[in-house]
């Protein structure tokens, strides 16, 4: 049918159910009902259950469903329903490095589609695949919320701005062969799965690691400063000196 929309996320309604592998152990339960016990409503400590669920198994598997259900006291159909949800929640197991390039809007025009075929030839995989040796796994990402870094890439959620082709085939050569990496923005890479723990709510010490910003988000304040700029106190905007005019 011409014009039909095409999805970039066709398997995002599905788990996998033809593999029931699960390394969830009493540890793991008993800290799913740690996220549970943080909440005033249980339930709300889902989406935290989901990623210590992926830290351990790599996904959201059809046994951490169960547990998260059980827990919380909702059908396994429910948490489903919020795992097939949300891109960050895996069908199948994710690579021991998760890599995603953004092609929406700004970065697509700065290259993030080429960035994204390069990727696929690299590694020899399609999106949302995992090479072979479980090293490295491909996502298109939509947006990352860093259109002054386009194009911009992730490792395991963290930042890799301002990318081209040979600083992202520098990147897949390391990540496939176990080295070491240090993003852009000064924190080093982690495994995917400890990133997931601390999204569950289990901090690893390194939140001050590397700036919280760079200095393309930052501009704007520098040039403030440069000029001696403040924003409008209340009582200057608008609306003080007019109360109708908001009405």
């Amino acid at each position: 049918m011409s014009g039909h929309f095409t999805s970039h996320f066709p398997e995002s309604g599905s788990v996998d159910y033809s593999d029931q592998t699960s390394h969830i152990d009493d540890t793991t339960i008993a800290e799913l009902r740690e996220l549970a016990g943080r909440y005033p409503q249980p339930r709300s400590a889902l989406l935290p259950m989901l990623h210590l669920v992926q830290s351990v198994d790599g996904r959201v598997s059809p046994r951490g469903i169960e547990v998260c259900a059980d827990i919380l006291g909702i059908t396994t159909a429910q948490v489903s329903g919020v795992a097939t949800f949300y891109t960050m929640y895996k069908r199948r197991p994710a690579g021991t490095h998760h890599v995603g390039v953004c092609t929406t809007a700004l970065c697509a025009v700065m290259g993030g589609d080429a960035l994204l075929d390069r990727a696929k030839k690299r590694l020899g995989i399609d999106e949302n695949q995992t090479t072979p040796d479980g090293q490295v796994s491909l996502e298109r990402l939509e947006c990352n919320a860093a259109c002054d870094f386009a194009p911009v890439a992730m490792v395991n959620w963290e930042f890799f701005d301002n990318m081209d082709p040979a600083k992202l085939d520098d990147l897949l050569d390391k990540l496939m062969a176990g080295e070491e990496v240090v993003s852009p923005r000064g924190a080093t890479l982690t495994s995917w799965r400890e990133a997931e723990r601390v999204l569950a709510g289990f901090p690893d010490g390194r939140a001050d690691e590397g700036p919280s910003a760079g200095p393309a988000s930052l501009l704007g304040r520098e040039i403030a400063r440069e000029n001696n700029w403040s924003a409008p106190t209340a009582d200057a905007t608008p609306a003080a000196q007019n109360p109708e005019a908001t009405k």
